[in-house]
């Protein structure tokens, strides 16, 4: 078996029947401190953007794909794209890495994944639709209840 890895790129491990990826956290530092710092930094950014119905789900625990999730609405289209897009300057800009960014084509619901902190913007029809907050909000079932 044999690993390649770069600071903030991906983890590539062969294996016998293959590749396997696996991304490193791109956050220069590590650790609560820093996803808190980095939470502070998007929260920040969004609400200087005026996205709307803003919500944090903590996913320490839960996820290794971070330990925040956020949640956003923008009132349009075009509303949604530039929420994201200042997002990701302000992320360069506090030195919390290059954000990876899909969905900016449509502009109907953009994922921002900082390493620590992954950011949903959708318009408001496609959030309800989805309700990802919801599914990630349910509590944690107890293994006795699960008999």
């Amino acid at each position: 078996m044999f690993c390649y890895s770069r600071k903030g790129k991906a983890l590539t491990t062969v294996h016998a029947k293959g590749r396997t990826h696996v991304v490193i956290p791109k956050s220069p530092e590590r650790g609560a401190d820093a996803a808190a710092r980095a939470l502070q930094a998007v929260l920040a950014s969004l609400e200087d953007s005026k996205a709307e119905n803003i919500v944090t789900i903590d996913i320490a625990g839960k996820s290794a794909l971070g330990d925040h999730m956020v949640v956003v609405s923008g009132r349009s289209n075009r509303h949604v794209l530039a929420i994201a897009d200042h997002l990701t300057s302000d992320i360069k800009d506090e030195g919390l890495g290059n954000p990876r960014v899909e969905g900016l084509e449509g502009g109907d619901w953009v994922l921002i994944d900082t390493g620590d902190i992954i950011v949903h913007v959708f318009r408001p029809e496609i959030r309800e639709f989805y309700n990802i907050e919801k599914m990630w909000a349910a509590p944690d079932l107890e293994e006795s209840t699960l008999h």
